[in-house]
C-alpha cells in the first residue's frame, strides 16, 4: 500500500509525506514515493493523517449478571475502527468467586478470537488478594499482560491493606495498576439514604456518588502508592476538579510514577442531563458532574495534566437494560457507549483551536501506547511502526448522530453535538478497514498483542 499526498503527523509535527506500508509495517516515509509494481495507491491529497488511536478502557461483552453490554468484540471493534481506534485494551469483568487471575483472561480470549477486527489486549482484574493471587501476577506478565485493574468500590473492592500488597508486588514486577477510585462507604451510605427517602430518580445518582467520594479515594490510593515506594498507578476516568487538586498535591510532592485518565463524557457532558426524561441513559460511575468540572478538566487537558483519554465504553440499551433503573436508579446498569466518538470529538476540538493536535495524539494514541506496553509498535507514525493510520478530512462539518454510528446501542450520549473534520479512511497494519464510514475489513482480523512493561511518560 502507498498512501500519497497527505499531511502526516510525526513526532516533529505535521509534514507533507507519502507513506509506504509493507507486511503491516510502515516501511518508508518520504516527501515523494513512486508506486511500485502491484502496489495499491490511496490518494490522501488534502487530507490529514494521524496515528491510529489506542483505547485502553473498554468493556466489551461485559456481563454484570442482570444485564450484558451490547457490544461484543465484533460490533465493538467495528465501532472503534470507524471512530479511528485501531487498538484496544479491554477491562474484563469479575469472574466467579475464588477464581484465579487467568480465568477471565482465558474466557476473554474465547470472546475475542475470531471476532475482533482491530488489535487487542486485556488487563488483569483483581477481586481478592492472597499469596496465590499475588504470585499469579507474574504469570499474567508472561502472558503479555502488563497491567491489572483494582476497584475501591463494587462487590470486588479491595481493602487498603490488600491494595498496598498489590502495589508492592506490582512495583517489583514493573506492572501498572489501574484503579477505579470511589469511597465505597460514602456511596453505599448515600444510596441507602436516598432510597429510604423515596428519592429514586436518576437525578439522585450523581448525588449518591459525590465528587468527594472520588477525590477521597484518589487521595487514599496515591497515599498508598507513595507508601509502596512510588508504585506505578493509573487513575481511571477522573471526573472532577476536586480529584485534580489531590493529583496536583502529590505531583508537587515529587510522586511522578502515577498517571491520569479522563474520558470525553467528563469533558462534554454534565449532570443536568440526569434531570431529563431519559436521564437513565447517562448513569455511569463516576457520574457526570457539575458544569464547572468540564472546564477544569479541559484546562487540565490543555496543560498536559491529563495523560490519556479512554472511553470506558460500556453500552447498555436504553429501551431495555437501562429500564431496570426506572423505579430505582441504583438498579440501572452503569455505563454508556463512546468508543466510536472519542477521536472525532478530540479532532474537532483541535480543529476548533481549543486544544492542539499534539494533545490529541498524545492522549488518544502515544501515551496509552507507552503506558500499556504497546509502544513503539503502536501510537505513532514512524518507520518500523505498525501501519495504523487515520485519514481525516479537515474540511468536513457535521453532527454526531446515532443513526450514523456502528456502536450496538440504541443511543449515543453525544447526539447532535457539532463536529469539525471527519474520518475518511482507517488503516490497520496497512490494511484499509474503514472508508467513508463503512467497515470494509474482515471479521476476526484483529490480533492479540502481548504487551511489554509500561514506559513512564
Amino acid at each position: 500500500m502507498l498512501i500519497t499526498g497527505g499531511k502526516v503527523y510525526t513526532k516533529n509535527g505535521f509534514k507533507p509525506l507519502d507513506i509506504r506500508t509493507k507486511d503491516g509495517k510502515i516501511e518508508a516515509l518520504a516527501k515523494r514515493l513512486s508506486a511500485e509494481e502491484g502496489e495499491e495507491v490511496f490518494d490522501a491529497l488534502g487530507k490529514t493523517i494521524l496515528p491510529g488511536a489506542v483505547d485502553v478502557h473498554t468493556h466489551f461483552d461485559l456481563d454484570v449478571g442482570f444485564a450484558h453490554a451490547n457490544d461484543d468484540f465484533y460490533t465493538g471493534t467495528v465501532a472503534a475502527a470507524c471512530g479511528g481506534t485501531t487498538t484496544i485494551v479491554d477491562h474484563p469483568g469479575f469472574g466467579p468467586d475464588g477464581c484465579g487471575l487467568m480465568h477471565q483472561i482465558d474466557l476473554y480470549h474465547t470472546l475475542a478470537e475470531g471476532k475482533a477486527v482491530i488489535d487487542y489486549g486485556f488487563h488483569g482484574v483483581l477481586q481478592r488478594v492472597d499469596d496465590g493471587i499475588l504470585n499469579e501476577l507474574e504469570k499474567l506478565k508472561e502472558h503479555g499482560i502488563s497491567s491489572v485493574k483494582i476497584y475501591m468500590t463494587y462487590s470486588g473492592k479491595l481493602s487498603d491493606d490488600e491494595i498496598l500488597r498489590v502495589l508492592e508486588r506490582a512495583r517489583a514486577l514493573g506492572m501498572l495498576v489501574a484503579v477505579h477510585c470511589e469511597n465505597n462507604d460514602i456511596v453505599e451510605h448515600l444510596k441507602t439514604e436516598y432510597i429510604k427517602q423515596g428519592k429514586t430518580g436518576p437525578e439522585y445518582h450523581p448525588l449518591s456518588r459525590p465528587p468527594m467520594a472520588e477525590a477521597e479515594a484518589v487521595n487514599r490510593v496515591l497515599s498508598l502508592g507513595r507508601t509502596a515506594g512510588d508504585a506505578p498507578l493509573y487513575l481511571v476516568h477522573v471526573s472532577t476538579g476536586l480529584s485534580l487538586e489531590y493529583i496536583d498535591f502529590f505531583r508537587r510532592g515529587g510522586y511522578e510514577n502515577f498517571f491520569v485518565e479522563s474520558c470525553p463524557q467528563y469533558l462534554f457532558l454534565d449532570e443536568t442531563l440526569y434531570k431529563k426524561p431519559d436521564g437513565l441513559k447517562y448513569i455511569l460511575s463516576p457520574p457526570l458532574r457539575a458544569k464547572e468540572n468540564n472546564n477544569l478538566l479541559m484546562q487540565a487537558l490543555r496543560l498536559g495534566e491529563i495523560d490519556t483519554l479512554g472511553t470506558d465504553h460500556c453500552p447498555f440499551n436504553y429501551a431495555h437494560d437501562k429500564q431496570f433503573g426506572k423505579d430505582n436508579f441504583t438498579k440501572c446498569p452503569n455505563g454508556m457507549p463512546g468508543v466510536e466518538t472519542r477521536y472525532p470529538l478530540l479532532i474537532s476540538l483541535a480543529l476548533e483551536g481549543k486544544i492542539d493536535f499534539n494533545t490529541v495524539v498524545k492522549t488518544c494514541a502515544e501515551n496509552p501506547a507507552k503506558l500499556f506496553g504497546l509502544f513503539p509498535q503502536k501510537g505513532r507514525i514512524a518507520e518500523g511502526a505498525d501501519a495504523d493510520l487515520v485519514v481525516v478530512d479537515e474540511s468536513a462539518r457535521g453532527k454526531i448522530a446515532h443513526k450514523n454510528l456502528h456502536e450496538n446501542c440504541d443511543y449515543t450520549p453525544f447526539e447532535a453535538m457539532g463536529t469539525r473534520g471527519e474520518i475518511a479512511a482507517v488503516f490497520s497494519r496497512g490494511e484499509k478497514i474503514v472508508e467513508n464510514n463503512q467497515f470494509v475489513g474482515e471479521k476476526g482480523r484483529g490480533q492479540y498483542i502481548k504487551r511489554s512493561t509500561f514506559q513512564p511518560l
